[in-house]
């Protein structure tokens, strides 16, 4: 993963050394917690492998409110950058190859991309992107029925049909597992 980074921002060599050396590389299990609801995040996570799923819990339900896969980096963004508690816990879903760096090297970095036109634009539409698809979910889930926005995820991101579990994306919908499966079955029939 590193050297993908390493080809896909071409820093100089000197430089992006130093910052591959910041990055950690861990291979974890299914249903491994990264962070935990409450917590203050002090990693940010980078996925070389596998599907994670960022949750909450609402009166003991949890709701699942984004998955994320190869390429993305994951994190409590609000409790990284404010060192205040995360509001949502954060899960492995499958066996992941992760690459994590420490809060104080994440925070030296982005301070140090800000004067790199091409990597505090690649990082600002990081940021837009993500906040882009917490809206869509927002919006979605008020004015979406559930199985309008099932077909919208089948569309938009059918990784998370195939790779996730049927009970994490009724959560994530809002909608029981059994509601799910009766959508499915109407949409199989047609």
């Amino acid at each position: 993963m590193i050297e993908q980074f390493r080809n896909r921002f071409q820093l100089e060599a000197s430089k992006f050394d130093a910052y591959a050396k910041c990055f950690n590389r861990i291979e974890v299990p299914a249903k491994t917690t990264l962070l935990n609801e409450g917590e203050i995040s002090k990693r940010m996570f980078f996925i070389e492998k596998g599907c994670i799923r960022e949750w909450f819990n609402n009166d003991g339900k949890d709701v699942t409110c984004q998955f994320f896969f190869e390429q993305e980096a994951v994190g409590s963004i609000e409790s990284f950058k404010k060192n205040i508690p995360g509001l949502t816990t954060i899960e492995t879903i499958e066996p992941s190859v992760l690459w994590w760096i420490h809060q104080e090297d994440a925070l030296r970095v982005i301070e140090e991309i800000k004067d790199i036109p091409r990597l505090r634009d690649l990082f600002i539409d990081k940021i837009f992107e993500r906040t882009f698809d917490y809206m869509k979910y927002f919006f979605s889930a008020i004015k979406d029925s559930p199985q309008e926005r099932y077909l919208r995820l089948l569309a938009e991101r059918p990784e998370v049909i195939r790779r996730v579990p049927q009970h994490y994306i009724a959560s994530y919908m809002g909608i029981s597992s059994v509601h799910l499966s009766r959508i499915k079955s109407k949409l199989s029939k047609r």
